[in-house]
């Protein structure tokens, strides 16, 4: 009896203790209300995918320009494209010229220049001479007055050499094309007689003597020569420049000769 009561109470107690204890082979069932796992997937997912944020935000701030350093500004541009320049002045003669005509005859010049870069550029001029005829070429002529001038056209490379933010200068050299027109306004000269100095350098004696028509009055002449000088010019605005410049002009065509030494200021923009 006591035996049996002993097994009795030694099964009751094993009982008990597997009741109290869960089973850990068998699927819990998720309780009333709980989210299903698939539900925290994403929440995983989210934690996962963490890192790589986290890798791109500092990916962003190693490329920030804090951490680079500054930037490498871009220099301003120090000259222009183009440029334009009108002025006056006066003219002074050379060789053959100046034994006909005074000196200071007046001029106007206007140009423009393609500037490459801060040291070199193309410029092209036009300038007006006027001529005024001394009273011994007047007497040679034996006329009582006359207007002349001239159109010259030249096409120069410009060496520009700046000095400071104010002050600079420059050079030119090149080709050139002048037009040489005037008029006496009388004359008392023979037709037929033998041509002096000053009617071959007027350009309209024919075969070493005077025409037989009156257009020895008037002459009209081309010529292709050279012209160079330069200039300093001071920087009054942040856009405008005074220029002073002087230069040598020098034309020939058919055994004739014009010497000009232009002095011209003006401004240029």
């Amino acid at each position: 009896m006591s035996i049996l009561a002993g097994a009795t109470m030694f099964f009751s107690q094993r009982a008990a203790a597997q009741q109290a204890s869960p089973d850990t082979s068998a699927p819990s069932t998720p309780a009333q209300g709980a989210a299903p796992p698939a539900a925290q997937q994403p929440s995983a997912q989210q934690s996962s995918a963490q890192p790589a944020n986290g890798q791109q935000s500092s990916a962003s701030q190693e490329a920030s320009p804090e951490e680079i350093g500054p930037r490498h500004k871009v220099k301003p541009k120090e000259y222009k494209n183009w440029t334009f320049n009108v002025g006056g002045g006066a003219s002074l003669t050379n060789g053959t010229t100046e034994k006909f005509v005074r000196g200071g005859g007046p001029i106007g010049a206007a140009g423009l220049a393609r500037n490459y870069s801060k040291y070199f550029g193309l410029r092209v001029d036009f300038q007006w001479d006027n001529l005024p005829l001394r009273d011994s070429a007047l007497l040679l002529a034996q006329a009582p007055g006359a207007t002349s001038h001239v159109y010259s056209f030249t096409l120069d490379p410009i060496i520009n050499i700046p000095v400071n933010p104010e002050w600079s200068g420059y050079f030119l050299i090149g080709p050139g094309y002048f037009h040489r027109s005037g008029k006496l306004d009388s004359s008392n000269v023979v037709p037929g007689v033998a041509c002096n100095a000053f009617w071959d350098w007027w350009g309209t004696c024919f075969n070493g003597s005077i025409p037989l028509n009156k257009q020895y009055l008037s002459t009209s002449q081309n010529e292709f020569g050279v012209d160079f000088g330069g200039g300093i010019a001071r920087r009054i605005t942040p856009k405008i420049e005074l220029y002073g410049e002087f230069r040598y002009l020098h034309g020939s065509g058919g055994g004739r000769t014009t010497d000009l030494r232009p002095i011209t200021v003006g401004v240029r923009w």
